[in-house]
């Protein structure tokens, strides 16, 4: 018996993103797609094109841009959302249009305000004109798993039979259980007509923290793509998460094992897992919590007697998977000041950074400045700088000079030097605190005031010589920005993250990026 193949559908760019306070910009987006297609995911959903200008050119310039993977294009059942999805993906050499209507009695009623009947003639509808466009069209019932189980199957067999290739059953609100949700893939499986010539896909939302059980529990009972996205990304409390899905199906092939199969498996280089989680968190500005599984600082950590006893005994004790195995290196590298070219550039490759001889140069001289300032540079502040070096937006304002005073009884002050092109401009401000008062300052000397949604400061390493990331968030016109900062000096990381996020958000007002319709499976 041979293994069956398990489809990773990745949906970071698209419902990823909408994870209240992430935003990415065009050129970010790209950067992710091309790394999505390094780790080898089958389906880059790129985006929802009918939502916005910067959704439309970000979703085709990854069609453009990334080959290997099958790039898809969301869109409502509507021909004005399918035709934007068609012209999106049109440049892409593998294209899918993903066409979805809700099916659920809540739904119907109070969002759609449309009969069982009419949402059932709109599906069809939907699906013929999506095969207008493209031979590869999936259907997704919204809200499946609080839809009436007779009426679901009608739609199903309906789309199948107007050219559906793949069914998505999404659990929109986190609702359903695992033993619900598989009993409900196999019902379908096994009960619409047509299911044989098609795929059945999960989409699971993590709201009862259920996702990943709960799209495993459909692959084991007969769906062979799974929708996920990387560190778990999406609405509310995000979506499967694509690193425990698929180091689940590897971890445990026994499992998944049955009579007609000979177990499963994905297309997923494991080896790159790591580098993308990291680049993910670093661009949408969402710290990965240590104890979060495979990814997380804490995922191959032991400090427990008993543990750290058996796992120097025998590895296998207390480790179900290796480091090595995401992409980690076996041994903790440190290097310092006196860290050559050489070593700091197999460092780099070893851990997954693909860099140019610029980039290369940059970052090296970056490093050399920070093994200044700390005896000892980890791979997670060699992460960083490299991260902060190869994501630079256009520079359009500098922070050439930052000094900061404060203390108990001292009213906080900073003054600051911030050169643009043609010229340099000064400002001393008062604050809150530190941070605050450079802030205030930066403003002053931009003529810029930004609402500040978000601010976190996190040590990359422990010791007294850290050194520190900051990460911000800033909002003009219902657009958010995210900028970041690293030193080992915590004022200077975080004034330096604010004049990131500002030319973020000026470079894209400038390419005239601006928001769009959010929409949820």
């Amino acid at each position: 018996m041979s293994e069956e193949k398990v489809l990773i559908f990745d949906t970071t760019l698209r419902d990823g993103e909408q994870s209240p306070g992430a935003s990415l910009s065009i050129a970010e987006k790209l950067e992710i797609a091309q790394q999505l297609a390094v780790l080898g995911v089958d389906i880059i959903e790129a985006g929802f094109p009918v939502s916005s200008p910067a959704q439309f050119e970000a979703t085709k310039l990854v069609a453009e841009r990334v080959e290997g993977p099958v790039i898809a294009g969301l869109a409502r059942a509507s021909e004005g959302d399918i035709a934007a999805a068609g012209k999106a993906i049109a440049p892409a050499k593998k294209q899918r249009i993903h066409t979805f209507i809700a099916t659920s009695p809540i739904h119907m009623k109070h969002k759609l305000k449309r009969k069982p009947a009419e949402v059932l003639k709109m599906a069809v509808q939907a699906v013929k004109c999506a095969k207008g466009f493209v031979d590869d069209v999936e259907f997704s019932p919204e809200d499946a798993c609080r839809s009436e189980m007779s009426f679901l199957i009608e739609v199903l067999a309906a789309v199948i039979e107007a050219g559906a290739t793949t069914l998505n059953i999404p659990d929109t609100v986190g609702y359903v259980l695992p033993y619900e949700y598989g009993r409900m893939i196999a019902q379908l499986k096994s009960d619409v007509p047509g299911t044989d010539k098609c795929i059945i896909s999960t989409h699971c939302h993590n709201d009862l923290g259920m996702a990943v059980a709960n799209s495993l529990a459909g692959v084991r009972n007969g769906a062979r793509q799974v929708e996920c996205t990387v560190n778990g990304l999406g609405e509310r409390a995000g979506n499967a998460a694509l690193e425990e899905v698929v180091m689940g199906i590897r971890t445990r092939p026994d499992f998944f094992a049955t009579q007609s199969t000979g177990g499963l498996s994905t297309n997923i280089k494991t080896k790159e897992i790591y580098r993308t989680s990291q680049l993910v968190s670093q661009l949408t500005g969402f710290v990965i919590q240590p104890n979060k599984a495979v990814v997380g600082t804490n995922a191959f950590a032991h400090e427990a007697g008993v543990h750290v006893d058996g796992v120097l005994k025998e590895r296998t004790t207390y480790e179900i998977m290796t480091p090595e195995s995401i992409g980690l290196g076996g041994s903790r590298m440190v290097l310092g000041r006196h860290t050559g070219r050489h070593g700091f550039v197999d460092r780099c490759a070893q851990l997954g950074f693909k860099l140019s001889e610029q980039e290369i140069e940059h970052a090296y001289q970056r490093f050399l400045e920070i093994a200044d300032k700390k005896k000892e540079v980890f791979d997670e502040d060699l992460a960083a700088i490299i991260n902060e070096e190869i994501h630079v937006v256009e520079q359009i304002y500098e922070l050439e000079y930052l000094h900061v005073a404060s203390g108990t009884g001292t009213l906080p002050t900073a003054s600051v030097k911030i050169r643009t092109k043609d010229e340099t401009h000064q400002a001393a401000a008062c604050g809150d605190g530190p941070v605050d008062a450079a802030y205030e300052a930066i403003r002053e000397a931009t003529g810029l005031s930004p609402k500040l949604e978000n601010y976190t400061i996190r040590a990359l390493t422990g010791g007294k010589e850290a050194l520190g990331e900051a990460t911000v968030k800033i909002s003009d016109d219902g657009r958010k920005f995210i900028g970041r900062g690293i030193s080992t000096d915590i004022i200077e990381a975080s004034a330096k993250a604010y004049v990131d996020a500002i030319n973020r958000m000026v470079s894209a007002q400038n390419q005239g990026e601006g928001p769009g319709v959010k929409v949820e499976l």
